[in-house]
């Protein structure tokens, strides 16, 4: 099946950045689309939810007059996330809002339901569906999702434990619609690696935490700079649902990131966290690949980075295929 038009025009680089919770907002999704890669943010960040609909008018506008004044330059779609887990009382009158806007990519978290995929589909609208194994994969295309974004050991946030090429290969196996990946890629070469194995893009967000246009404040940015996948713990304790955080933010809090309890999943909460210090805010979600992050700079020249990092490797391999040379075979010592 061929990737829809909207996954792949107007873009410069394979690439879907993932929404961000707090960090997300119109400059940064505005700031993505315009450096050639699809923009998102999570409905919630919008707050109060009036403003959910400024910041779409906002994107959009501002998109617009971008590609006006350079029509050369390929400015990427943009997507809502949703989180359309029951404990999520805006999710209705956010997709109100969303349909009206006729937000060309919606992506769904935390729950397959049809009646939102139909909402999306009445104006021509496609929906990508997170997913941590096969078996929701499969409820997700069931139930309507056009495609699926493949979250694996690694990814910032809400993440899976399963390895990427264990995931993409059981779903491609399969289905062979939109797929997208995610998982600690947070460099060029990790991009193009994804697509070798079977994805048709790469969904990084963890690269985009200490850009100019995230809405993070100036600890979280330097705590991602200064951090490695050795500073990832995996928790459920915040949310309800595993996911990834910095450790550094964990014992900010007074917590030890060794010793954590579990939390209720049936008590999740998004906004406020299941301990006092609430997730996103205090505690910060980040991904395996920030170790690729060294420095902070704007979305375009982050974007161009990995742009330049995606055409070297490229051009690496073509090299390597065209000579017919491979890697030297490690001698076995006995």
């Amino acid at each position: 099946m061929p990737v829809p038009p909207i996954l792949s025009q107007s873009l410069s680089l394979p690439v879907l950045a993932a929404p961000l919770f707090i960090v997300s907002g119109p400059s940064l999704v505005a700031a993505q689309c315009q450096a050639g890669v699809i923009g998102s943010f999570p409905a919630l960040n919008a707050r109060p939810a009036e403003l959910l609909n400024d910041w779409l008018a906002q994107i959009t506008e501002e998109n617009a007059s971008f590609a006006a004044a350079n029509p050369s330059r390929p400015v990427a779609p943009f997507a809502v996330n949703q989180i359309v887990h029951h404990s999520n009382v805006r999710l209705e009158q956010d997709m109100e809002v969303i349909v009206d806007h006729q937000v060309p990519i919606v992506i769904t978290s935390l729950g397959a339901r049809p009646e939102i995929y139909e909402a999306v589909h009445s104006y021509g609208g496609i929906v990508l569906h997170d997913v941590i194994n096969n078996e929701f994969a499969h409820k997700a295309i069931e139930k309507g999702a056009d495609g699926l974004i493949a979250v694996a050991a690694g990814a910032g946030g809400h993440a899976g434990t399963q390895s990427p090429f264990a995931l993409l290969r059981e779903i491609r196996d399969w289905f062979d619609g939109p797929l997208v990946l995610s998982g600690a890629l947070a460099h060029g070469s990790s991009i193009l690696a994804a697509q070798a194995a079977g994805a048709d893009l790469a969904y990084v967000g963890s690269a985009f935490l200490p850009t100019h246009e995230a809405n993070a404040i100036e600890t979280h940015k330097n705590m991602v700079l200064e951090s490695s996948a050795s500073d990832i713990v995996y928790s459920n304790l915040f949310t309800g649902v595993h996911g990834n955080y910095l450790r550094r933010s964990v014992e900010a809090a007074g917590l030890d990131p060794d010793d954590l309890p579990q939390s209720d999943a049936s008590k999740m909460n998004f906004s406020q966290g299941a301990v006092k210090a609430k997730a996103w805010k205090d505690i910060w979600g980040a991904g395996q690949g920030i170790g690729a992050v060294k420095t902070s700079m704007s979305t375009e020249e982050l974007v161009a980075q990995l742009r330049s990092q995606y055409q070297d490797t490229r051009d690496e391999l073509d090299t390597v295929l065209r000579s017919g040379t491979t890697a030297p075979t490690p001698q076995m010592q006995v």
